[in-house]
Formats: structure tokens, C-alpha cells, sequence
């Protein structure tokens, strides 16, 4: 026997096992490498997504920029320019004043069915001026055209929607496209994304339906005048700070006529257009039980930390914390509108997850695209 051979075979009385102290000194090391290193994966895989929602809003920036250059430099608007001239105590009722006497706003087009080649969209009443319009709608779609609707029971508005047919052919051409969707919005993205490899622009089957995880920033889309220099003497309304754009406010006609970016007085300090949910350091319950009417997650300005991927007017993005937007009211004063409809609470505040949070940046914008949602180190 030589070397711990007995003619050329490994003698087996001179092999080792490992003993049970130290496999588990071993299983111990290997817990411990995993413990330190999965926080640095996730860090390194959050911070992925949110690099593709940045690379998103660039995209979506650079839509702006050739829509505004169709369109005389202004904002994205689904609504006629002179709808401030309908009368009417309602959205829905100035709908039916004008279209019976003015004008017909162009159907608002989601996308088309590539199977039956039909559109889905917002219908209007086929009648008056709208007489030749294919379908029969009602005027309740009206708040789908408005940049945002003020009724405090049911906020809608095409602020919520870039994937409408007249914003995303500016794009790739579809309502349900990954540019529209932020790749940590999972509440949206799981009801729509088995929708993106589909040849149709738009689909629905009833249930699964989800506005874009970005939306234009509402008070932006009107003219300066209804968030800031109103021209309201009427009883009750702060003319500087908020009027409804109707006639019977005295409001401009042109009040729903979208503004050139060439009024955009602070482009490094308003942002134009921002992550609608509450995606990055969000609460361990992603949905909302307190939203009505579909909407299930929970919003960008429902948590102190949350920090919304932002696109400034000035094409640069980068997350507002909404921390943040609250220590620049606190050092400049009221940057965003209290007096809407919505009052004090603003844009769902009565819906926030904490109760440090207070802020309606971005929707309500004092002085709308004249107005700042941040401050830079000057103020």
C-alpha cells in the first residue's frame, strides 16, 4: 500500500467526511453572501426600471416636441378651442350647447380593431354638429376631451391619456404600447400587457382597460388664466388663484385653448408630463380600496416618499420627490391651486396613504404652464 492505495484502489479508511459542524459553517457563509448581496441586486434591478421609464418619458418628450411643431408649439388638447364659448352648468351640458350650435370636437380615437377594422373611442351624440359622426355617443364622453373633468366624484380628463390616437401616433402608433407604461406600474401592466404583442391599437374585453402610466399635467393644458390670472369677479372665487373654465365665471373664451410652450416661464422648475402611480418606494399594499371608478392603484401623491419619474418643460427629467414639492410651497407659498373644486384636499389628497403627505403638483399647478411645481436653489 502506497499513498493511501491498496493495489492501485483509493483505500476508503482514508477518506474524510465533513462533519455536520462544518457544513453548517458553510450553509452559514452561504446565507450570509446572499443576505448581503440580494439588497444590491434589487437595488440594481430597481434602478433598471426606473432607467427604462426614464428612457420612456424621453421618448414621450420627444412627441411633444413634434406635435407642438403640427401644432403651432402648444400642448396636447382633445378639445375644440373655442369650447369655453358653450354655455352650461356642467361639462356635459356645454357639450350639447355647442354641438347643437357651434361646432363638433374631432372623435377622440383610442385605436382600431385590426379583426373588424372599427375604432374604439369616446363616441359624441350624432347630432347637430355632429351629425355625421359613425356612432351615437352621449356627452358624458365630453370629460374624456376637457384636460381634466372637476367633478370631485369622478375625476377624469385627457390629462390621463398620451394613448389616445391623436398623441400616440406621435409614437409608436398604438394605445397599448411598453412606451406608455412605466415597467414597475405592475397593476396596470398586468391587465394590459398580454395586449402588446397583439396587431390591434386598442383592445377591450370588458374588464381588462388601462389609461397609460404617464398623464400631462392638467393645469398646463388651459390657459394660464382658469389656475392663475383669472378673470372672475364673481362672488366666492379667488380670481388669483382659480376659475372654472366656463362662461358663467367670466372666464375667457380661449379658456380651453391649450398654450404655446413659449409661455412656459420656469421650463427647468414645471413638469409636463409625470408617472400618474405611486411606483418608486411604495407602500407594501400596492392598490387602493379607496378609489372609485377602476382605479385601483395607488397615485403618485399618496405617499410623503413617493418620487415620480418627471419630465420638465425643458425636456430634462429626473424624480420630484414629493417631499419636495411640499418644502417648495413652504418656502414660495401656494404653488399649487386649493380652491379648485377638489378643495383643500386636492387631487385624491382624502385618498393619501400617509398623513405627512400634502400636495397636488403637477395636476394643479398654480399659474398652469406660467406656474413652477418645484423650486431650484434660487427659489
Amino acid at each position: 500500500m502506497k499513498n493511501g492505495t491498496k493495489f492501485g484502489r483509493v483505500d476508503p479508511a482514508s477518506l474524510r467526511a465533513f462533519t455536520i459542524v462544518e457544513l453548517l459553517v458553510v450553509v452559514s457563509i452561504i446565507s450570509l453572501l446572499i443576505a448581503l448581496l440580494l439588497p444590491a441586486i434589487q437595488r440594481g434591478r430597481d434602478k433598471a426600471l426606473i432607467t427604462q421609464s426614464v428612457s420612456n418619458l424621453k421618448n414621450l418628450a420627444s412627441a411633444c416636441e413634434v406635435y407642438a411643431g403640427d401644432w403651432a408649439d402648444r400642448q396636447f388638447t382633445a378639445i375644440s378651442d373655442d369650447f369655453g364659448t358653450a354655455t352650461g352648468a356642467s361639462p356635459g351640458a356645454r357639450c350639447t350647447s355647442f354641438i347643437a350650435s357651434t361646432g363638433c370636437p374631432p372623435i377622440q380615437i383610442l385605436g382600431f380593431d385590426s379583426t373588424t377594422g372599427d375604432y374604439w373611442g369616446y363616441d359624441l351624440p350624432n347630432t347637430g354638429k355632429c351629425a355625421r359622426n359613425p356612432k351615437p355617443g352621449n356627452c358624458n364622453a365630453i370629460n374624456m376631451y376637457i384636460p381634466i373633468d372637476f367633478n370631485p366624484n369622478h375625476i377624469t380628463g385627457s390629462f390621463r391619456e398620451p394613448g389616445m390616437k391623436a398623441f400616440h401616433d406621435y409614437l409608436n402608433g398604438r394605445y397599448y404600447d411598453p412606451l406608455l407604461y412605466a415597467p414597475k406600474d405592475v397593476v396596470p401592466l398586468s391587465k394590459v400587457e398580454m395586449y402588446f404583442q397583439l396587431p390591434d391599437e386598442f383592445t377591450y374585453d370588458g374588464v381588462n382597460y388601462e389609461p397609460s402610466s404617464y398623464c400631462f399635467s392638467p393645469a398646463a393644458m388651459y390657459d394660464p388664466t382658469v389656475f392663475g390670472r383669472g378673470l372672475s369677479t364673481a362672488p366666492g372665487l379667488n380670481a388669483p388663484d382659480f376659475s372654472t373654465p366656463d362662461p358663467s365665471s367670466g372666464m375667457a373664451p380661449a379658456a380651453y385653448k391649450s398654450p404655446a410652450n413659449a409661455r412656459c416661464t420656469y421650463p427647468t422648475l414645471k413638469t409636463r408630463m409625470i408617472e400618474h402611480n405611486w411606483l418608486q418606494n411604495p407602500p407594501d399594499s400596492l392598490t387602493n380600496p379607496g378609489i372609485a371608478g377602476g382605479e385601483t392603484a395607488w397615485f403618485f401623491n399618496a405617499g410623503y416618499n413617493s418620487a415620480p419619474a418627471s419630465m420638465f418643460f425643458d425636456g430634462h427629467i429626473e424624480l420630484v420627490q414629493c417631499m419636495r414639492a411640499q418644502q417648495g410651497e413652504q418656502r414660495a407659498g401656494k404653488l399649487w391651486s386649493r380652491l379648485t373644486p377638489f378643495g383643500s384636499a386636492g387631487y385624491y389628497g382624502n385618498q393619501s396613504y400617509d398623513f405627512l403627505v400634502d400636495t397636488s403638483f403637477h395636476i394643479l399647478t398654480r399659474f398652469g404652464i406660467e406656474g413652477r411645481d418645484v423650486l431650484g436653489a434660487e427659489g
